[in-house]
């Protein structure tokens, strides 16, 4: 579980368990509510790995014994948006949150944007926080940077684009609808565009 003279913390004995939490949390839902088919435990299963991999990225490497510091310890905080940011960086938070922006409107009732925007922002500043945190006690590996805020929630807003897009395409829809959460009664459905 650990490793190094610093105390390295494995992520996967912590991020696994992590992931096998949230299976079960969401599988007791749908269990209560009795409406468990296939494709909604699909679903489940790939926001518990999208939920462990989350963990597992952006909280590790944290340390139980990092180097003593000497003087008092303030972590970096970046709050200068786009200043001394990689486009590679941003496309790459980007692509992380775009699977978010998808699976959030397939968990809720009615998916809205601002739905969507308030998950995505809840997410992303929960990230931040416990980056913030892990650098103060543990001296992680991560910073909360207010950039990589910005481009998660982008991430988020345009996985949920990618999803309003596809569920309009008439051979997808009632794919889409087999795999939602809520079933939706016919008449509540959103007209579909030519």
């Amino acid at each position: 579980m650990l490793s190094g003279p610093f105390g390295r913390v494995a992520e996967l004995p912590i991020a696994i368990p992590f992931g096998v939490v949230v299976f079960v949390i969401l599988l007791l839902i749908l269990r209560l509510r009795t409406s468990l088919t296939w494709p909604r435990l699909l679903i489940l299963a790939a926001v518990a790995v999208y939920a462990a991999g989350i963990f597992a990225d952006t909280v590790f490497p944290i340390y139980l014994f990092p180097t003593p510091r000497v003087e008092a310890y303030a972590p970096y905080i970046a709050w200068i948006p786009f200043y001394d940011y990689e486009v590679e960086d941003a496309l790459t938070n980007i692509a992380v949150f775009l699977p978010l922006g998808i699976l959030i409107p397939l968990l809720q009732r009615h998916p809205t944007w601002w739905k969507v925007l308030l998950t995505a922002v809840a997410v992303s500043a929960g990230i931040e926080v416990t980056q913030l945190v892990t650098d103060y006690f543990f001296n992680g590996g991560h910073i909360m940077d207010v950039n990589d805020f910005i481009w998660n929630v982008t991430g988020g807003i345009l996985g949920y684009g990618i999803f309003r897009l596809i569920s309009r395409v008439p051979a997808f829809s009632p794919l889409i609808e087999r795999f939602h959460w809520h079933d939706t009664p016919a008449s509540t459905r959103h007209p579909r565009t030519a």
